[in-house]
């Protein structure tokens, strides 16, 4: 009779095992990783009437060094990139090819907002093909009215030190930004940005900049995937923007060979801070 009840007893192990197991996880779940140093905080704008969840990287030092300021990228679609920027700048800082700097990775709060919808609304200067787009003047009064005093006054930003970072719409919206009002940052990083965008607003935008201007006194990154359709209308629009010859203009354009739309970005960060804290 042994023999015939062992199995059902194993069965009846196995099951309570497992139950306890499941148990205990539900009991204890396993806290999430979270990057040290970094804080969240939350910002409704009066500019464009939306909220934005603001992931705020500190330097090793900050708390250490309370009268030092520190240069303050602000990133673009930080939902994505923050944690990228994080990384690169770690080990920028590391090498000791530049200081360390507060980033701000610019996002929407909410349980699930739709980013997409969203960044093409605060990114692009005028209205296109997605509802609700063309709010780029705005977003970019939130930035310089709102978000810069407030990155100034609460984690000691540098005003003579703003980098403005973004990719794709966010690299149309960076350079939107800099024909629009040029020494608000002293330097931008401008990632495959969508220079098609209605009809090639940029390419208009800067023809009229330069119309009044000699001069373009900043920073600037440009990068491009090799394998990406925005290849062959951004390097168009560098040629056209280095034969200019703005004085004060500091500028460096590189294409990534073999990268596509979004693999560009760990080597354009790298590169394009590189590029700003080189002599």
């Amino acid at each position: 009779m042994m023999r015939l009840r062992m199995p059902y007893f194993c069965f009846l192990f196995m099951l309570l095992a497992a139950a306890a197991s499941t148990s205990f996880a539900q009991a204890a779940p396993y806290p999430p990783v979270t990057i040290p140093g970094s804080e969240l905080r939350t910002m409704k704008s009066s500019s464009t009437g939306r909220n934005y969840d603001l992931y705020i990287r500190k330097p090793g030092d900050f708390d250490k060094n309370k009268d030092r300021k520190y240069p303050v990228l602000y990133l673009l679609d930080g939902q994505w990139d923050f944690k990228l920027l994080d990384s690169v700048i770690g080990g920028l800082v590391y090498d000791k090819w530049m200081p360390d700097i507060v980033v701000v990775g610019i996002t929407y709060s909410g349980d699930h907002p739709d980013y997409d919808s969203l960044r093409a609304m605060d990114y692009t200067p005028t209205p296109g093909g997605p509802k609700g787009s063309g709010d780029g003047a705005k977003f970019l009064n939130f930035l310089k009215t709102e978000l810069i005093p407030f990155m100034e006054t609460n984690y000691r930003g540098d005003p003579a030190r703003r980098i403005l970072g973004g990719h794709s719409l966010g690299g149309l919206f960076t350079l939107y930004a800099m024909f629009s009002d040029p020494s608000l940052f002293w330097g931008y990083l401008a990632g495959s940005p969508a220079i098609p965008w209605d009809n090639n607003f940029t390419v208009r935008q800067e023809e009229e900049f330069a119309k009044n201007h000699k001069d373009l006194p900043v920073r600037l990154f440009f990068a491009v995937g090799g394998a990406e359709p925005l290849v062959t209308p951004d390097v168009s629009f560098m040629q056209s923007l280095a034969a200019r010859n703005y004085s004060g203009l500091h500028w460096d354009a590189r294409v990534i060979e073999a990268e596509r739309h979004s693999g560009v970005k760990p080597e354009f960060y790298n590169r394009g801070l590189r590029f700003l804290f080189g002599n």
